[in-house]
Parts: structure tokens; sequence; C-alpha cells
């Protein structure tokens, strides 16, 4: 029980959503439910070349290995500012070194980057609906987040002008 209070969840905040338990929870959903997704493919979806099949492998690797580096080093990068929570640590500071140099919140942008390679390995139509719906699902998460940081931290204004939100170069 220490860890999540140490993290900010309280029984206030499971009662009225004060630091959005209430995302936490639905974040948790969003994921189950996207590994529980049935691979759908259409019948006509289908690489007729080895070598075209290869090259999709490859990039969905690719993507892989840059989700998996993201979410890790934003994980390490925190420290003991992490937190499931979007409302940031009593105790905490901003984090602007690292990965979050590159994007601001790595270790969504990794969740997400994972998605999309699964559902490019499996070519499949319901998980990159389902990579959608947690990119905005994220989007909406990092949103509520920037608003709680923009609150505690006065250099956060400059950052997000500096530093994309979710992918990095792109968003």
């Amino acid at each position: 029980m220490k860890l999540l209070t140490d993290w900010g969840f309280t029984r206030e905040g499971w009662r009225d959503n004060q630091h959005g338990e209430y995302l936490v929870v639905l974040q948790g959903v969003l994921v189950i439910g996207f590994t529980l997704l049935p691979v759908y493919r259409p019948i006509d979806w289908s690489l007729h070349s080895l070598t075209g099949l290869y090259i999709l492998w490859g990039f969905a690797g690719v993507l892989g290995l840059e989700a998996s580096i993201l979410f890790l080093k934003g994980f390490f990068d925190l420290g003991n500012n992490l937190t499931p929570l979007p409302y940031p640590r009593e105790d905490g500071c901003l984090v602007q070194s690292g990965v979050y140099r590159v994007v601001r919140h790595p270790i969504y942008s990794g969740l997400i980057l994972a998605a999309l390679s699964w559902s490019l390995l499996q070519m499949s139509v319901s998980h990159l609906v389902g990579t959608a719906l947690l990119f905005a699902f994220f989007d909406f998460k990092a949103n509520r987040e920037e608003a709680w940081l923009t609150q505690k931290y006065p250099d956060y204004s400059h950052y997000q002008q500096q530093v994309k939100k979710l992918l990095p170069g792109l968003y």
C-alpha cells in the first residue's frame, strides 16, 4: 500500500478522481483489451511477395525496438518522479533530460508505437483500430497531465513549445 500512497493514490482520489485515478483504470482496461483483440485481416490483405513481407516485418521490428527504448528510457529517466497518475507527485520535479528532450511522454509513446508495431506485424485491422484508440486515449491523458504540470511548473509551457508530445519529431 505504501507504493500506492507514494504515487499519490488516496481514498478521496478514488471517490472523486481528483488526480486522474479513473484514467489509470481506463488505461489498464484499454491495454488489456488491446492484447485480447482477435486478429482481423481481410482476405485480400496479404503481401504476395516474401520481400514485401520481410520489409513489413523489418519495419515492425524497428518500431518495436523504438517503442521499447522510449518506454524503458522514459521509465528510468523519471526515477522517483514516476507515477501512473497523470497528476504530478507532490515531491516531484520537472524532468527535461534524457529521453524527455526528445518527447514529453515517452512511456505513452512507447505503448503507442508497440501497439502499431504489433498491428503491422499481424497485418491486423482490428489492432490498427485499437492503436488509434490508444493514441486518442493517451493524447487525452497527456492533455490532462499537462494542465497539471503547467500549474505546478512555470517552465512547462516553454518545454511544451520545444518538445513534441507523443511522437518524436511529429506530434
